[in-house]
């Protein structure tokens, strides 16, 4: 695990370009705190973090082949490497070193694109090859490991966070305004821009080339789903459990001591039990002093059925607030999650006893964890009436009083496609010439989903909602911020249930066994129940509660907020009284804001860490 940064070099001044590929390295040090490298010749410039995670002695980037024609910077794990390398060795390839990035450069050297439909893992790599003057790069299937870019006519900048640009002199910082009502929709933006200007992400699944100043994208890899009504569910059950015992322990691969994230889920306490089998792993978990947001209590009680160590920490309200405002420097686009701070918590108090974690992210994306996803089932008998009937009937009911049923009968009338925009946006797209201080022209939230609804073909409902869940929800904000709070800590977290292996049984479990009008991810929990207390295999899905919503409206918190949306910075974006409304309304109790106000105020706190008040690098 590491990150890396590069770029193209503008100028053939070596020492010139290595102190600046130093610098962008060095922004990014939390990624790698145990050993930094650098590549420089007259055409790039590459530079690399280590997070010292197997072969400690060996497994120093930047990685050159044998003739140094070729050379690798990678930040991920690749769970299968070992049997990759001995077939690369049976086919004359000499190794240095035991690592799983030397297996991606030989790899490469062997199979060209075509190394990337054998790996198994997580990863973003980027290898540059001296003599056809090309960098080949390329991001894991999930996304679960970050690339950034930025593009500008000749000028191509590339690393694992955003922030290792701002060390670099051909970056060019601009605040990619346009895309502002789609983070307030969205929390995130659900193309591959990002909120600076020329600054991309690289598609998970996809591969690029740059040569001859030409970029050039494409994917190698397509999500699809390939339904098999043959079989039972307590069939699925079982290739979910087998499948998983195989993905947990090669995700369990490392030269030093792994552990594991535990909550009160049915997901985290199947990897812990895994996990334990082979050893007293130790699991990580924090709640609240407030009881009713904490999952400690779950979370010991289960770690005492394992037998494994469990440490805890309650967070509190002030240390919440204080940490807010680095936490959203760390991640690189404002994200406004409440749960993302909690998770950062976590990822600290793991990293006091190991480097390397695993979790249980995906879950609900790959085997239907979502209550969301029953919705379908509700209105399966309504979406056999005439769609002429169904329209005339919602339109009624949208002006009459309210009546139960109502809602039945207006969200019912359409189709899937414009009825599930995400899980759940936070300002309404109505909304936007209310909040913004200036006109933003901006789209129906409805045009960035609906490619995802017509990449998924001719499938049911049910899984045309994960699908798009997997293509937003998942690689933009689940897993941005389990890999940004993780790294902020130099802590590596994998995701045994992002495998490829699993995919694969996911993509054939027919919705039916996923989602029932009685419960959610239904094969996942027969697979669970054969391992974990009843208590635990059917525990209801709950999220990660905070408190934000009483601490808002602690006069030490408000009184915070408020200056922020009163400052000049939240002017010059945001209508100030309408804002200021917000906050009033929440903290009177007549209105639940607190999804409208941590976003704005998140916004605020993230454009200051970017173009106001820069941190110094860590």
């Amino acid at each position: 695990m590491c990150g890396f940064a590069g770029f193209v070099n503008e100028t053939g001044n070596l020492e010139e370009n290595k102190k600046v590929i130093q610098a962008m390295a060095d922004r990014i040090r939390h990624r790698g705190p145990d050993q930094d490298d650098y590549y420089v010749d007259e055409d790039v410039s590459l530079g690399f973090r280590r997070l010292s995670i197997i072969d400690l002695e060996g497994g120093s980037q930047p990685i050159l082949n044998e003739d140094g024609t070729k050379v690798l910077v990678f930040n991920g794990e690749i769970y299968n490497f070992q049997p990759l390398r001995e077939e690369l060795i049976a086919a004359g390839h000499v190794f240095k070193t035991r690592t799983d990035s030397e297996v991606l450069l030989h790899g490469y050297e062997e199979w060209g694109k075509g190394l990337l439909s054998r790996l198994r893992g997580m990863f973003a790599f980027v290898i540059w090859d001296k003599n056809e003057k090309k960098l080949f790069g390329a991001r894991d299937i999930f996304g679960i490991k970050p690339f950034f870019y930025f593009l500008k006519g000749k000028k191509f900048l590339f690393g694992s966070e955003i922030k290792t640009f701002l060390e670099s002199p051909q970056f060019e910082k601009e605040l990619n305004e346009e895309r502002i009502p789609d983070y307030l929709c969205f929390e995130y933006i659900p193309t591959n821009e990002t909120l600076f200007r020329n600054v991309y992400k690289l598609s998970p699944g996809s591969c690029f080339t740059w040569q001859n100043g030409q970029f050039k994208e494409e994917a190698y890899f397509k999500l699809e789903y390939n339904i098999n009504d043959t079989k039972t569910a307590e069939y699925w059950g079982n290739m979910i459990d087998d499948t998983f015992k195989d993905s947990t322990s090669a995700h369990a691969i490392a030269d030093v001591e792994v552990g594991c994230f535990l909550s009160s889920g049915v997901d985290s306490s199947f990897v812990v039990h895994e996990m334990a089998k082979h050893e007293k792993v130790k699991t990580f978990s924090v709640g609240y002093a407030e009881e009713q947001y904490s999952e400690l209590s779950h979370a010991e009680e289960f770690a005492k059925h394992e037998e494994v160590p469990n440490f805890t920490h309650k967070i509190t309200a002030e240390e919440y607030f204080r940490e807010t405002p680095m936490i959203q420097y760390y991640m690189d686009e404002p994200l406004p999650n409440p749960s993302a701070i909690a998770l950062y918590f976590l990822a600290k108090l793991a990293r006091e006893q190991v480097k390397v974690v695993l979790s249980g992210e995906g879950a609900d994306e790959l085997f239907g964890g979502y209550h969301y996803y029953r919705e379908p089932l509700e209105f399966e008998k309504y979406q056999k009436l005439p769609q002429g009937l169904r329209n005339g009937l919602g339109g009624a009911a949208s002006h009459m009083p309210r009546f139960h049923g109502k809602r039945y009968l207006m969200r019912g009338r359409l189709p899937i496609e414009e009825r599930f925009i995400r899980n759940n946006y936070v300002y309404d797209h109505s909304e936007m010439d209310k909040v913004l201080a200036k006109k933003i022209p901006s789209k129906n939230p409805a045009v960035y989903t609906k490619k995802f609804f017509d990449d998924a073909g001719d499938i049911d409902d049910v899984s045309k909602m994960q699908y798009v869940d997997i293509k937003t929800w998942l690689v933009q904000d689940i897993l941005v911020k389990a890999d940004r709070m993780s790294m902020a800590n130099s802590l590596e977290l994998r995701v045994p249930f992002l495998d490829r292996e699993m995919l694969k049984v996911a993509m054939q479990i027919p919705a039916k066994d996923r989602i029932t009008k009685e419960t959610t991810k239904y094969a996942l929990r027969l697979a669970a129940a054969r391992n974990l207390p009843e208590k635990t295999s059917k525990m209801r899905k709950t999220g990660f509660l905070t408190p934000l919503n009483d601490w808002l409206k602690r006069d030490e918190f408000y009184s915070q907020v408020k200056a922020k949306f009163e400052s000049d910075e939240a002017a010059k974006f945001f209508n100030r009284d309408f804002i200021l409304k917000l906050l009033e309304e929440h903290k009177a109790g007549k209105a639940h804001n607190m999804k409208k106000i941590w976003s704005i105020y998140c916004f605020l706190l993230w454009y200051d860490n970017y173009f106001v008040n820069i941190p110094a690098a860590n």
